[in-house]
């Protein structure tokens, strides 16, 4: 029986990758305009980094992290998240030293999660993040709504809606956890397992539960929004403000709390209507006091994390497909054995001029190689061998029109080009 990728992955097959580079383009364009900058972490960190960053009591840290011991006994984690391992970079190359705020991205980051497969969501998927280190004013909050709300118009996702919430600071937080928990205390039993076990370390997150019986008993649940100090309720006044400002049409829901442990006043997601309901499709918000946590300085932070399998499923059930670009633009046929070698070497001079070419590398017959070309959907074919070869030229076929030349060897990159440009396509110059 022949080896199968692990329960929970996914190939990225040649034919998908025009796709995920039509998205790649995309982000990366957007986050150069807001002024971010790429960073690229590891695939593994040291436990410790997300038992004191993401949290302890968290579902990911305490049932869905890939954690094994190394052959010195240290406990490593594939990562489950991409901020922490972003703060801890920010941390140890201190780039808090630096001009701030410190703006980063990371692209197509491996994500790991032990939960089961789901539409969009594997064990091992991908993420696109923006992480901004060093402000605390709701202007970046804002800035990174808007960038993932561009990116997304320009893949052509429709039907987006943004909803917002805060949950506070570390000064009125512990009041509301009071209000909350009294709240919940009196419907302990009608709780699911999970939410009775989140009661006491967590209980913000049994507002962000989707068992049915949960969402039911705590349809009446106070909300923070009543609870927020000062400087919380002004941060997301502002936030409010400037979202409208911009035109960002917007919802508050009080249930939104995310479940990192890191989080702090701003939390947000962004969301698309389908034919199976209302599906997130980003989430991020602030947090302030994640650098510190795991050792740095108290330094602000606000971003966000995007899956790119998520947004390509949602691409393709609206019917947006990427174009699959050709493998090549100019094939170079050799006639007869005697031209194998002048063709291979046709095919380079082709390539140094940034001509997309290709040649035979399994010693086909002529007519053999024409089938292949036509297969590849090439927009020339370059015919290397006989009488033109003793003459010093080559023939060149147009694919579209049928028509053939001849051209002198020398000349022949310079002509390549001017027909390839005539056809709309981009080449270099060599």
């Amino acid at each position: 029986m022949a080896i199968q990728s692990p329960k929970g992955t996914k190939d990225m097959l040649p034919q998908d990758s025009a796709a995920w580079q039509r998205i790649e383009q995309t982000m990366r364009q957007e986050a150069a305009l807001a002024g971010y900058l790429e960073i690229r972490t590891p695939v593994f960190e040291h436990t410790e980094l997300f038992e004191r960053g993401v949290g302890d009591s968290t579902d990911i840290v305490q049932k869905e992290m890939y954690t094994f011991l190394d052959k010195g006994g240290r406990s490593l984690t594939l990562k489950p998240e991409g901020t922490a391992g972003t703060a801890r970079a920010l941390v140890q190359g201190k780039l808090y030293a630096g001009p701030l705020p410190t703006k980063m991205y990371y692209l197509n980051a491996p994500i790991f999660r032990y939960e089961n497969p789901q539409s969009g969501r594997l064990r091992e998927h991908h993420q696109f993040g923006m992480e901004c280190f060093g402000s605390k004013e709701p202007t970046a909050d804002a800035e990174l709504i808007i960038t993932i709300l561009h990116i997304l118009n320009r893949l052509g996702l429709k039907d987006l809606g943004v909803s917002i919430n805060s949950i506070g600071c570390p000064v009125c937080r512990p009041d509301y956890h009071k209000a909350l928990k009294d709240f919940l205390r009196e419907r302990l039993d009608s709780l699911c397992p999970q939410c009775r076990e989140r009661f006491e370390k967590n209980p913000l997150r049994v507002l962000d539960c989707k068992e049915e019986q949960c969402i039911r008993a705590t349809r009446e649940a106070p909300s923070i929004l009543a609870h927020l100090c000062q400087e919380c309720e002004t941060h997301f006044l502002a936030l409010k403000a400037l979202l409208s400002a911009q035109e960002v049409r917007y919802q508050v829901d009080p249930r939104i709390v995310r479940g990192l442990d890191y989080y702090t006043k701003t939390v947000f997601e962004i969301t698309m209507r389908t034919s199976r309901g209302d599906l997130a499709l980003c989430g991020g918000g602030r947090y302030d006091g994640l650098v510190e946590e795991i050792g740095g300085p108290a330094l602000p932070g606000v971003g966000f994390g995007i899956g790119t399998e998520r947004i390509l499923m949602e691409l393709s059930s609206q019917g947006i497909e990427a174009p699959l670009p050709r493998p090549c633009d100019v094939f170079v046929a050799s006639l007869g054995e005697e031209a194998r070698i002048p063709a291979f070497l046709m095919t380079q001079r082709l390539r140094r001029f940034q001509i997309k070419a290709d040649c035979d590398h399994n010693k086909r017959s002529l007519k053999a190689q024409l089938r292949f070309a036509d297969k590849l959907g090439v927009k020339l074919l370059m015919i290397v061998g006989g009488d033109e070869l003793a003459r010093g030229a080559v023939k060149v076929k147009d694919m579209g029109t049928g028509d053939e030349t001849e051209v002198k060897t020398e000349q022949a990159p310079g002509y390549i080009q001017q027909k390839l440009a005539e056809k709309g396509e981009d080449v270099g110059h060599g």
